[in-house]
């Protein structure tokens, strides 16, 4: 079949070449074209057969994954699916793939691999999918506006706020270039900010902490307990929701476990809908690039409970789903530019 997804796997171990071979072949949609231990016999084998989707281990011999990524997209754009083990400098290296234009990433233990990847087929094969839809490059691209082309006028917020006002965003497949372009784009006095950005435990401390070098605000990965501030931007840990929490005129986040939602943990829906019931009027959110509906309910509550809301527009996601599955719900009440949500963010957050 011609229109399956043709993926190729580089990847020095040979348990997760095969596994993940094996595991991709059961889907009718997706097509394993071949594999490579290192960059070096990828490049000469996907010569034959150039693959939509590349599946990339980032510690290799020979050629590390992120050298290869970046020559990769220097020569040749194609969607990457990074595969990391779950550590602190696997995170690490995989932010640095991330920001030279991996789409996702995909984890895996050091012990018990088989079964691991075994279990987590369908985040795999879902993976997968998102990265074959994928516009590489465009929360790059989207992020330089051109200079003749004048932004559009905002309207004036009409009502009157009592408390500070929250700002929430959820995001998914290449939302951690999105989000970079956002937050390094704000002053130090920025509103209160709440993120949800899907990833893996590990990977959002990292994240948070590269974002806090970069911006200007203060970037941290939330604990529970802490405070929504002007000049603080709090990122959900991977494998946790976080939600905010209402206390007299201010505002603190809840981190806590719980089953996933939408297949997420965190999940964009928790967070947004208690922004809705705690922040109601005082808030705003913006549903960003991502595969799936996460957050397109949780928007539209806040929509519902008064808040000023945005959805990213096609043109500049990396993934259309998620803000596509919130405009289809009439949850967004503007389609944004991610070269102007920043200034959204401030327009309605002050």
């Amino acid at each position: 079949m011609s229109n399956r997804i043709k993926v190729f796997i580089v990847d020095d171990s040979a348990v997760v070449r095969q596994v993940v071979t094996a595991m991709l072949a059961q889907d009718p949609a997706i097509e394993v074209i071949g594999s490579a231990a290192d960059p070096v016999f990828a490049q000469q084998k996907m010569a034959a057969q150039w693959p939509d989707v590349i599946l990339l281990d980032v510690e290799m011999p020979r050629m590390d994954g992120i050298t290869f990524l970046k020559k990769l997209m220097h020569e040749r754009p194609t969607p990457v699916v990074i595969c990391s083990t779950l550590t602190e400098k696997g995170a690490q290296t995989s932010l640095d793939a991330l920001a030279a234009g991996a789409v996702e990433i995909i984890t895996k233990p050091k012990l018990g691999l088989k079964d691991f990847l075994t279990e987590s087929s369908g985040t795999l094969v879902r993976a997968v999918k998102a990265a074959a839809r994928a516009r590489i490059g465009s929360a790059s691209a989207a992020g330089r506006p051109a200079a003749s082309a004048p932004s559009p006028a905002l309207p004036t917020r009409a009502m009157a706020k009592t408390t500070e006002c929250v700002v929430a965003l959820g995001t998914s497949t290449g939302g951690t270039q999105a989000l970079q372009l956002v937050l390094t784009s704000l002053p130090e006095n920025c509103p209160g900010i709440v993120v949800v950005q899907h990833m893996p435990e590990k990977f959002t401390a990292a994240f948070a902490e590269r974002l806090d070098r970069l911006c200007r605000c203060e970037v941290k990965e939330a604990a529970n307990g802490d405070r929504v501030r002007p000049g603080r931007v709090l990122i959900a840990p991977g494998g946790r929701h976080m939600q905010l929490k209402r206390s007299g005129a201010q505002y603190q986040v809840n981190v806590s476990d719980g089953p996933p939602v939408n297949r997420h943990k965190p999940s964009v829906d928790v967070l947004f809908r208690s922004v809705a019931r705690e922040a109601g009027k005082n808030a705003v959110g913006v549903i960003m690039t991502g595969m799936g509906d996460d957050g397109a309910r949780g928007l539209l509550d806040m929509r519902e409970a008064g808040a000023v809301t945005g959805a990213q527009d096609e043109a500049s996601c990396v993934v259309f789903g998620m803000p596509k599955e919130a405009i289809a719900r009439d949850a967004a009440a503007q389609i944004l530019p991610l070269a102007q949500i920043a200034r959204f963010i401030l327009h309605y957050g002050q």
